[in-house]
């Protein structure tokens, strides 16, 4: 079974490895949703793959450090593409749910990137 919730927040960056040319190299900000995936089986007592509220309780706390923030600032972002923002996310959010299974981090509507960990 997989099970998925998201999340959103507002955020700046700029994209330091760029050429000065390129857009993304200048200061802007996105509205973020965030997708977290959790796989595995339904718990037969609770019904639950994983409570829902405790997916929110353990992205809560990584949520507080990105939003509204410049992702240039947040250790381990200093160059936040969507690409390492899901990998940072992954990295930190994993050892709270073991069943994570995927981060896909959209910067617009039309635009994501998802990570599933290191071993795929």
């Amino acid at each position: 079974m997989k099970i998925s919730q998201a999340f959103r927040f507002e955020a700046a960056h700029r994209l330091p490895n760029v050429p000065q040319t390129h857009r993304c190299h200048r200061m802007h900000g996105h509205s973020y949703r965030i997708e977290v995936v959790l796989n595995g089986p339904v718990d037969p007592h609770t019904g639950f793959v994983v409570d829902f509220f405790d997916i929110e309780e353990a992205f809560g706390v990584l949520l507080k450090s990105l939003d509204h923030h410049c992702l240039n600032e947040v250790p381990g972002l200093e160059n936040p593409t969507a690409e390492n923002i899901a990998i940072w996310i992954w990295d930190r959010t994993k050892p709270r749910l073991a069943q994570l299974s995927s981060v896909r981090v959209y910067e617009t509507t039309d635009c994501w990137a998802e990570y599933d960990g290191p071993d795929r």
